[in-house]
């Protein structure tokens, strides 16, 4: 088999891994969408908070510790534990849980019937004040995440393509985690999207918030549902991304590379987020590595963009996004 036929299935394969790392954050955005029916522009920005939490509660990192060393003049940074990886993660999705609680209790509930650039202005303002408040309680230095994920390259996936094409294709076994993960995590959204009374209310509420109060559903019980959910989603997302690169505050810059993924699959598609997340991985890694060395390179950096354009063209929903016909 030619040489360059396989490097374009390794990289093939690579973009698909990369896809789904992709789709993981895109898919909390999937869910606020679907409850409120706004772009949450704070997910991102979850992930990294998730991510930070996560780190402290692991390591017994004192929150706020150089604000109250600043004020007391002490020098407090550990509690002088190493929690184990299982139990910092389920402390980690209560704390998520929680701080949906207060967004709900502090910015939603008074923004019920209001216009959907209300709520998106909402998630802005979240966004920074999250991202200012995770510097302040953790601290803003890069940290390493480490929750026991394997890492480094698949040696049986090595061994096998080596064996079949006399080339061995390199996978990270963290991509491979992830892949597995975003599988499940899109079984069990969609199940519960479909088949559950909570699903259905929630898709009742993204369409309209009067009315599904008229019909006794809690609107103030499905956000807190649908933003613990995102959050753990956030936590998931954080988790496989910081642990490839590190927890550092450019983390939460994730969400610009999940929009295009959204335009592709749909907003309102679960399984459209996995789809557009492999489409968009694949796309560009098969770009860079066809056209990208004859028109300079970086090419990754823009091909989603100019990918999910051509899709707002030709086909604004998405390719798994539901048509609105308005009627006047």
């Amino acid at each position: 088999m030619p040489d360059q036929l396989l490097y374009a299935m390794e990289v093939t394969l690579n973009g698909l891994m990369a896809g789904v790392m992709y789709a993981l954050v895109a898919l909390g955005f999937v869910l606020i969408y679907k409850a409120s029916g706004i772009f949450n522009y704070a997910q991102g920005v979850l992930a990294l908070f998730a991510a930070l939490t996560l780190v402290g509660i692991q390591q017994g990192q004192v929150p706020f510790a150089h604000v109250i060393n600043a004020i007391t003049g002490g020098h407090l940074e550990s509690f002088g534990w190493q929690l184990p990886s299982i139990l910092a993660i389920l402390l980690t999705a209560g704390v998520m849980v929680v701080l949906a609680i207060v967004i709900e209790k502090l910015v939603l509930k008074h923004l019920v019937g209001q216009a959907e650039i209300i709520l998106f202005m909402a998630t802005i303002g979240l966004a920074y004040f999250l991202e200012g408040f995770g510097d302040v309680m953790w601290g803003a230095d890069i940290k390493t995440l480490d929750v026991g994920l394997p890492q480094g390259i698949n040696e049986t996936l090595e061994s096998v393509t080596d064996s079949l094409f006399g080339y061995g294709f390199f996978v990270d076994n963290l991509d491979i985690v992830a892949a597995l993960v975003a599988v499940a995590l899109v079984t069990a959204l969609t199940l519960f999207s479909q088949y559950s009374k909570q699903g259905r209310a929630l898709r009742a509420v993204a369409d309209d918030h009067q009315a599904a109060l008229s019909v006794g559903i809690s609107l103030r019980f499905i956000w807190v549902l649908v933003w613990s959910i995102a959050g753990i989603v956030a936590l998931v997302a954080g988790i496989m991304w910081g642990s490839k690169s590190g927890v550092q505050f450019s983390l939460s810059l994730i969400a610009l590379k999940a929009l295009p993924v959204l335009m592709l699959g749909g907003f309102t598609s679960i399984p459209g987020a996995i789809v557009g997340g492999l489409i968009i991985g694949m796309g560009e890694k098969l770009f860079e590595f066809f056209l990208g060395p004859l028109i300079g390179g970086a090419t990754e950096n823009w091909f989603a963009y100019v990918l999910a354009l051509v899709f707002l063209v030709f086909r604004p929903q998405g390719l798994f996004g539901e048509r609105i016909i308005e009627r006047v």
